[in-house]
Formats: C-alpha cells, sequence, structure tokens
C-alpha cells in the first residue's frame, strides 16, 4: 500500500509559477512509476506528465512541453510537479498516482495504482 499527499496548489497570475509536492509513504516509492493528471470542472481527468523510476526519463502532454518539469527525488520519496508561465487553462485539481514499471509510458488514468486526494492550482487572467 502506497499513501500519496500532495501540497504546493493555490491561486496565481497567468505566467507565475508553482511547485507541486507529492509525498510518498512507504519504502518502495523507488519501485513505482510517478505521474501527474489534472481534472478541470466538467472534464474528464487527463495525463500531465510521468517520470521513471530512476527520475531520468520523463514524457510530458504536448500542452505543457516546455514549461512543466516531474523532477523526483527517491531519498525524499517525493516526487515534484514545476510549473512555468502558468495559463488559466491549467487551472484543475492536479493529482499524483503511481504506476508499476510494467505501465510506463501509459497516459491513462487507469493503468495508474494508487492516488492523493488533489490539489488545486487556479491560474487567474
Amino acid at each position: 500500500q502506497v499513501q500519496l499527499v500532495e501540497s504546493g496548489g493555490g491561486l496565481v497570475q497567468a505566467g507565475g509559477s508553482l511547485r507541486l509536492s507529492c509525498a510518498a509513504s512507504g519504502r518502495t516509492f523507488s519501485t513505482y512509476v510517478m505521474g501527474w493528471f489534472r481534472q478541470a470542472p466538467g472534464k474528464e481527468r487527463e495525463f500531465v506528465a510521468t517520470m521513471h523510476l530512476g527520475g531520468t526519463i520523463s514524457i510530458y502532454t504536448d500542452s505543457v512541453k516546455g514549461r512543466f518539469t516531474i523532477p523526483r527525488d527517491n531519498a525524499k520519496n517525493t516526487v515534484y510537479l514545476q510549473m512555468n508561465s502558468l495559463k488559466p487553462e491549467d487551472t484543475a485539481v492536479y493529482y499524483c498516482a503511481s504506476a508499476t514499471p510494467a505501465a510506463w509510458g501509459s497516459r491513462s488514468p487507469n493503468d495508474y495504482v494508487y492516488w492523493g486526494q488533489g490539489t488545486q492550482v487556479t491560474v487567474s487572467s
């Protein structure tokens, strides 16, 4: 069992930055692929980014490439989502999630096993 707790959300003006954190319980953090998803009101949950076990290989959805990064610190059992140049369309509840290595590269929420409770990000224009 892995428990994930997000933090760092809030209200920011367009063009600003936020860093989300996702702290994981347990000693197996480094064996999981970690990902970030988001869900805006009335929309389905969508993939944002994912980072492989060792923290060197990542995948991003096109709309955040060049603006977001997903560093992970296995020593701290934490994955981050650094969000720069934020836009109003980035407004959503952001969730971190973990998946087994077999699911590496998947952008489907169905392939992620454990989820955090979500943190709200609101970008004003």
